[in-house]
Order: C-alpha cells, then structure tokens, then sequence
C-alpha cells in the first residue's frame, strides 16, 4: 500500500533533513558550507525526479517508486560510512543519492491522483501527503536516541538520523514493491482504454496551466528549503540544543503533511488558484516572523516554520492538482517527473544559496528575503489566464 511506504519515507526524509546542515558545517568547518547538503540532496533528488518520471512513464508507479527509495536508502548508508570516517567527498557524493529518497517521497503524491477524477484531486494528493506525517513527525525527534546509537558505533552521533534514514527508504521500496498492486497508472491507462462514457478531464496538454503549476511548486520550494535549511544552524549558533532543533523541524515537517487533507478539501471546493495565493501570503508571513523572532525565543521561531511548512503545502497540493488536471494520461508521469526537476533544481539553488546569505549577512535576512520572493507568484496567478 502505497500510505505504508509513505510513512517509511517521511521518517527518512525527516531525520536526515534535521541534521544534514549540522554534520557538514562540522565536518567541513565553515556555516557557509552548511547549505551545501540541502543542495546536493535536492540535486540529487532532480536526477531521480526525472528518471522516477520515466521509469513510471513508461513501466508504472510501482518500480519507479521501488527504485527511487532503494537508491536513496543507498546514500544514506553512504552518508553514515563518510561521517564514520571522516570523509567529505565520500559525504557529498552520497548525498546525492541520498535525494532520490525525497524526489520519491514527492512523486508518490502522483499515484495518488492517477486514479481519481478531476473533482476529487486534491483529496486524493492530501491522502498520499498526510501518510507522511507520522514518520515525518517521529523522525526527527529521533535525532538524540539514533545519536546515542550512532556514538556506540564511535561514529559522530550526527550521523544516527542517517542510520534511521537508511532503514526506512529501505524499507519503503520493499513495502512499494510488495503492496503497491494493482499499479494505479497502469490501472488508470487500463480505464481509459476501455469502451464506454469517459470522465470529464482534458485530452490535450493545457500548457499555461502546466507552466503555473510549475512555478508554484518551484516557489515553494524554494523558499522552505532555503530558510529551513538553516534554521537549525541558526538555533545551535544561538544555544539551542540538537534535539530543540529537531523539536522545531519535526513541527515544521508535520505542518508540510499534516493540513494536507483539509487543503485537498479547499483544492477541490474553492480551487486551485485561491490556495496557491494563499501559500505565497503565508510564506511571506513565515519568512517574516522567522527574520523577527528573538535568536533565543524557540516559541516564535516554531510558529514561524509552521507556517513554513504549511505555506508549502499549500503550493505543492494546489500545484499538483493544477498540473494533473492539465496533463493527458499519456504524457502525464513524463511531465510530472519534468516539473518535479525543475522544482528540485528550486530546491537546491534555496539550500546552497541559504549557507552563503546566512555567512555573510544573517539568517533575518534570509528570513525576509525568502518572504519578499514568495511574492513573486502573485503575478504569475495574474498573467496565466
């Protein structure tokens, strides 16, 4: 079952997110190397998007998905290996395959909507997207408990989240490969070969709502990615502890999944495009009260990544509702993975650009200039008819 590996996948994708900015400013010496992670991950996470999209495109949702999460549970052993080692080309060049883990967690959201009918996408994106939650929630606050493991290894205690990553995206593509039947795009094309009344649904490319889709998600993601990298850089460098942090991020991450199936609700009643409007306005609200909480405050500093990562779920629902209205089944898993590179390309250009602003201006800055940017789409909702 397709919720199960979700679950798997969010408590991957969480805990090495949490710790990954701490363990390569340790290990390479520098907070403007502190973003590096994030962007090799997400770069990481581009190649995938694309070969996950092909894969799926053109044998189904079930071995893209396998693959994905194995290669991804791949690099986070590599991870592991590097910090027990100390070796920092062996950490970036796992990273990048690390990132296969979170393009995978994202295109599942997909197969969630091959199968349901225009007026019932955003329900069914939701669905897939608050599976998430529950492991995306409990990883984090795993980061002390698989440090005291990592540290009996007499490895860095950084490194335990990447043990726990490891082992879920492991298992998440064990969990695809065995209950992902019967495969849902396979399914969807099956229906829609057969004879007989046919759904109300586009039968050809609408390529302004692809392009707004994608730049919704590509926004998004790009800001989160950029301000959450850092924040736990950010919380350390001002007293807070690993685990305040992983405190911070697990709530940043459930408010990612968890509103999902409320916004799936307000996706199919209200519309697309009131709820993208919605995730620029609340990320500007995120970036700014993040950039005005006090370093050593960890109330307000939560509330402003919660409505990071609600901000974000707003975009990445309504976009992908927006963009599976705008696709035919035939082309529809191929351009998904395609949106999905650019909008993972977003993310690491957020991740490695977050260390460099934060080294040489502040994290505030960061805080309001990502705010200031999610402003951006608001023209866009405007211009595409």
């Amino acid at each position: 079952m397709l919720l199960v590996s979700q679950v798997l996948a969010g408590a991957g994708l969480a805990a090495g997110v949490t710790v990954g900015a701490l363990l390569a400013e340790d290990m390479m010496g520098s907070t403007g190397s502190a973003g590096l992670p994030a962007a090799l991950l997400t770069l990481g996470s581009a190649a995938a998007a694309v070969g996950v999209g092909r894969i799926s495109q053109r044998a189904g949702r079930r071995p893209g998905l396998a693959l994905g999460y194995a290669v991804g549970a791949l690099g986070g052993a590599g991870v592991v290996l590097a910090a027990a080692i100390d070796s920092v080309p062996l950490l970036l060049f796992s990273l990048l395959f690390y990132g296969s883990g979170t393009a995978t967690n994202l295109q599942a959201r997909y197969a969630g909507a091959d199968l349901a009918p225009p007026e019932r996408r955003g329900r069914a994106v939701s669905t897939v997207l608050v599976a998430t939650t529950l492991g995306a929630v409990v990883g984090p606050n795993l980061v002390e408990p698989t440090g005291v493991v990592a540290e009996a290894f007499g490895i860095t205690e950084l490194a335990g989240p990447f043990m726990l990553a490891t082992a879920a995206y492991a298992l998440g593509a064990i969990a695809v490969q065995i209950l992902l039947r019967p495969d849902p795009l396979l399914t969807a094309r099956s229906r829609a070969a057969e004879p007989g009344p046919r759904p109300a649904a586009p039968h050809d490319l609408d390529p302004a709502k692809v392009r707004l889709a994608a730049s919704a998600m590509v926004m998004t993601q790009l800001v989160m990615v950029a301000v959450m990298t850092m924040t736990p850089v950010h919380m350390r460098d001002h007293g807070h502890s690993v685990g305040d942090a992983g405190l911070v991020i697990s709530i940043h991450v459930a408010a990612m999944f968890l509103p999902s199936p409320l916004t799936g609700q307000l996706v199919d009643r209200i519309g697309r495009r009131p709820i993208l409007t919605a995730a620029a306005a609340t990320l500007l609200a995120a970036g700014l009260l993040a950039a005005l909480s006090p370093p050593e405050a960890m109330a307000p500093l939560t509330v402003a990544l919660a409505l990071l990562g609600l901000g974000w779920n707003f975009g990445i629902v309504g976009g992908t509702a927006l963009i599976t209205d705008a696709v035919p089944l035939a082309q529809r898993a191929r351009t998904q993975g395609s949106v999905d590179l650019a909008v993972a390309l977003s993310g690491a250009t957020g991740g490695l650009s977050s260390g460099f602003v934060v080294a040489t201006a502040s994290y505030t800055a960061l805080a309001v200039g990502g705010g200031v940017l999610a402003l951006a789409l608001l023209p866009l909702l405007l211009a595409e008819p």
